[in-house]
């Protein structure tokens, strides 16, 4: 085992996290956590770990960004034929870890997996800057290409094509929306004493339990 790795090491230095702090609502939980995270200055506090499995159970984890999200759950988008939405319709469960670091904390949701309504995608797809829309026609996304050179060249020609700023939603693009069923919050804590708080969805709403870390 390598000593500059064995011997990396922090301390958490936050007071302890107790159930009366916690919102009831997971939802809102995640508001104040997320807005925390903004307000401190980290990058894209919105990037989080998507893991996916496919139908065999071989799990991809990716980095995506989170895009929207309310009650009915949290919201990306992808192209459709990337390796991540086949993985998602071979088995509609995904995970989402968002790893706030600097403030020791993280927060894992996991449930099943939606495609968002086409309405949705668009008004989405329609708010990006002029060549994100056009990267989402150039990019066959997961797929084998022999160079860079191939996307710049594509790029410039869908440019030209689209030059009058006209840029429609491409049929293989949008977003989907993971449905929670469980979320759970982490904070670190001194001595490797974290706290971790896990809501479970029920018939009669949301369950808080404390795990041990």
């Amino acid at each position: 085992m390598s000593d500059a790795i064995h011997q990396l090491r922090r301390d958490y230095d936050r007071d302890p996290l107790t159930e009366s702090e916690l919102d009831p609502d997971p939802v809102r939980q995640f508001r104040a956590w997320f807005e925390e995270a903004r307000e401190s200055g980290i990058p894209e506090p919105n990037a989080m770990t998507l893991g996916t499995a496919e139908k065999s159970g071989k799990v991809s984890c990716r980095t995506v960004l989170l895009k929207a999200y309310d009650d009915r759950g949290f919201v990306f988008f992808t192209n459709y034929g990337s390796r991540k939405a086949r993985q998602i319709a071979e088995n509609p469960q995904a995970s989402l870890l968002f790893p706030w670091v600097a403030l020791a904390r993280q927060v894992e949701i996991a449930g099943p997996v939606e495609k968002i309504s086409v309405a949705e995608s668009l008004a989405y797809f329609m708010s990006r800057p002029f060549g994100s829309r056009l990267g989402a026609w150039v990019s066959d996304q997961s797929e084998v290409i022999p160079s860079r050179q191939i996307l710049l060249a594509k790029f410039e020609e869908l440019k030209r094509k689209f030059a009058n700023g006209e840029i429609p939603k491409p049929e293989g693009w949008g977003g989907f929306r993971i449905v929670p069923e469980t979320f759970e919050f982490w904070q670190g804590g001194h001595d490797r004493l974290h706290d971790r708080f896990v809501y479970s969805k029920g018939e009669a709403g949301w369950k808080i339990s404390r795990l041990a870390p």
